[in-house]
């Protein structure tokens, strides 16, 4: 196991989850942004995953592996964060309150849905650096870091709708962010370990995203009649993603 890949996957992954803090930081200059802009946003950031998921994770995976090994990690994965998003309180974007009964505020069960929803993306890039293949595991960091931009202003907006200070939704934003280097440390570690999991790992962190995407992103993004403008959000975004790969993949 390399230390400095360790150190590497886990310095990218706090990076890229501090981008939420990034996206809050308008807060500060805009009195509100629109619900337009919002979905745009969102659209641009699951455009950004998906890509991801395909070009960074799925392709190396098969190349390395086989289909079969690939397919199971890659439903395993979707699985996994299936049941976090069922069993852990939280409050959806668009279902509202999910999950076990708790007495949390509003506030903390957005950010726990947030951080479950970011925990697959710092996994993601921790077993990109884990597999040694430096400039893939950039690239991936580099595109979370991307999507977390536009998640950060939709998840520091609405909490200044709620009533909460900027400065409270700026913290809660980056906070929301941070469990992204656990997720971070987790995959490099058990990649560095166990290098015969890559292919596993790699699909595992496919699946993961891939159902983020699909239950929540999307569907936020088209909740309110504007699902051409998110639509195409998600087209730039996957092309940016596309190009970031082809040029430094």
């Amino acid at each position: 196991m390399s230390v400095g890949l360790v150190q590497l996957g886990f310095l990218a992954s706090l990076l890229a989850g501090a981008a939420t803090g990034l996206g809050a930081v308008p807060i500060f200059f805009l009195r509100n942004l629109s619900q337009r802009t919002l979905d745009v946003m969102l659209g641009f950031a699951a455009g950004v995953m998906l890509a991801a998921t395909a070009f960074s994770l799925l392709i190396p995976a098969i190349e390395l592996s086989n289909v079969w090994m690939v397919a199971g990690g890659f439903l395993a994965g979707a699985v996994f964060v299936h049941l976090l998003d069922r069993y852990v309180p939280h409050e959806h974007l668009i279902r509202g309150f999910e999950g076990h009964p708790a007495k949390l505020s509003k506030v903390t069960l957005l950010i726990l849905a947030i951080t479950i929803h970011n925990f697959p993306e710092g996994l993601a890039v921790g077993v990109t650096f884990g597999s040694g293949d430096i400039a893939s595991g950039m690239v991936i960091a580099i595109a979370i870091g991307l999507q977390n931009i536009p998640e950060g202003s939709a998840v520091a907006f609405p909490l200044i709708r709620e009533g909460i200070s900027r400065k409270r939704a700026l913290w809660y934003a980056t906070l929301s962010g941070l469990v992204e280097p656990i997720g971070g440390l987790i995959g490099v570690l058990v990649v560095s370990l166990m290098h015969s999991l890559l292919p596993i790992g790699l699909a595992f962190a496919a699946g993961a995203m891939t159902f983020v995407v699909s239950d929540e992103m999307i569907p936020e993004s088209h909740r309110v009649g504007h699902e051409r403008e998110a639509t195409f959000g998600f087209i730039i975004g996957f092309t940016v993603m596309m190009f970031l790969d082809t040029i430094f993949g």
